[in-house]
């Protein structure tokens, strides 16, 4: 259980600097190209597809080395 917890609160670092240096990327997260964004005189339809891929690509991943080392 302590190596869970040690291990979660360093993804949340990591998560917490990526954050912090969000602007200094080669890539916005929620502009990927990919990403579908209609806009039209007074309303703008935006369904991040491509960043939805990515984002449930790494959460599965993540879980599936959590479940791994931690079983």
């Amino acid at each position: 259980m302590g190596r869970a917890l040690i291990t979660i609160g360093l993804l949340l670092v990591a998560a917490g600097v990526l954050l912090i240096f969000a602007e200094r990327l080669p890539f916005r997260v929620g502009k990927l190209p990919g990403d579908i964004e209609i806009r039209e005189r007074n309303s703008v339809f935006y369904f991040p597809l491509a960043t939805s891929l990515v984002l449930s690509v790494l959460l599965s991943l993540g879980l599936w080395l959590f479940n791994r080392f931690f079983r």
